[in-house]
């Protein structure tokens, strides 16, 4: 039987600029399909112990301090050997260091130089600084969010950091990747997460201008109907509903007993339907409307805690999580079956960079020096 290989990104080296949340995120993507992923970090930050940070997973860890003429050096010459750079920098702090997009394609013009930022490398908040909440606030994303009446909920720093950053970026180097093969040349990505929020609600904007989308808190999709919410249980816990079809909702209806529920078609219907079900979900725990949609298409299930998840059946079955030297973490996707993943173990210290292009005898006097760890 053939084995399965290493990851379809199998010999592609990366070398990630320590970051915040969406660079080692993107790393992770990468290592986690089988790239080679060298983490960059502070002299000062490297430890013999494993890093056990999910993000930094199947990862190799150095440090080298770059503001160091020697450790720039170290730094270009670890970079003409590799296929992407994933830099996390405000924009104009690479270039100052030395290892911008320009120093580095000077001796690797097949490299990838993937440049992770909140506002963009250019426009007026570009040297700014912001977190999530800022660029899904410009970006005009969280005004969407919440319930009516309610303010602006941020949903954690999912959609900035990770969605319309991390996740972008690593699209971005495959795309890189795939027209390197074409013209054999490298390529500079441009990953703000502003641009990727925004990118994400395509959807919304065009309902918004269209007239399908109102309000925040009033819509379909986003606890204005009643088909679409979370209700509570009477043991505290949750249930999500989302039986958009009329099918699967004659189906939640009628295990629920509520066939003389007003209908759904009138929105004017919805307050009173949202305070039925209400009402009736609090009737039972949530294990009992588990057991009473079983088997069904009626589009009601848990709301499973983070450490409830792991446990599921479903996800049991599939494996959608696994334990990694006692840490329980979600397994790569989206799955390439017949082509296996990279290691997932805990970032590990590299102390051999020779088959980086360092050759010993230089790390030995680098690491002397205190430039490399």
């Amino acid at each position: 039987m053939e084995q399965p290989r290493k990851g379809p990104l199998a010999g592609v080296r990366v070398l990630e600029l320590a970051g915040l949340a969406p660079g080692p995120f993107a790393g992770m993507m990468l290592a986690d399909h089988g790239a080679e992923v060298l983490r960059i970090d502070r002299v000062t930050a490297v430890s013999d112990e494993p890093r056990h940070d999910v993000m930094d997973r199947g990862k190799h860890t150095i440090g080298i301090d770059l503001k160091s003429p020697a450790g720039v050096e170290a730094f270009k010459k670890l970079a003409a050997g590799a296929d992407v750079v994933i830099e996390v920098f405000r924009p104009g702090v690479a270039e100052r260091l030395g290892i911008g997009p320009d120093d580095l394609r000077a001796v690797n013009d097949r490299l990838i130089y993937a440049r992770m930022t909140g506002w963009g490398q250019e426009g007026p908040l570009a040297p700014r600084a912001g977190h999530d909440i800022d660029y899904i606030a410009v970006s005009g994303v969280l005004s969407m969010l919440g319930r009516a009446g309610g303010k602006p909920t941020p949903p954690i720093n999912i959609l900035g950091d990770f969605a319309g950053g991390g996740l972008m970026l690593a699209y971005g180097v495959l795309l890189a990747l795939f027209e390197r093969e074409r013209t054999g040349k490298g390529q500079v990505i441009d990953a703000a997460m502003v641009d990727g929020a925004a990118l994400l609600f395509s959807m919304f904007y065009a309902g918004v201008q269209n007239g399908s989308w109102g309000s925040r808190g009033t819509n379909l999709l986003d606890t204005g109907a009643p088909m679409y919410d979370t209700y509570e249980t009477s043991d505290g816990g949750y249930l999500a509903v989302g039986p958009l079809e009329p099918q699967f909702w004659a189906e939640m209806v009628a295990r629920m007993g509520l066939d003389d529920l007003p209908s759904r078609d009138d929105q004017a219907n919805w307050p009173r339907i949202h305070e039925r079900l209400t009402e009736a979900f609090l009737t039972r725990t949530r294990a009992e409307w588990e057991a009473v949609f079983e088997g069904s298409d009626a589009c009601v299930s848990p709301v499973l805690s983070m450490d409830e998840a792991p446990r599921h059946p479903h996800n049991q079955a599939r494996g959608t999580f696994v334990e990694v030297e006692g840490v329980v973490q979600p397994v790569p996707a989206p799955r390439l079956l017949g082509s296996g993943t990279g290691g997932l173990a805990p970032a590990t210290r590299l102390r051999d960079l020779s088959g980086w292009g360092l050759p010993e005898e230089e790390a030995a006097a680098l690491r002397k020096a205190g430039v490399l760890a």
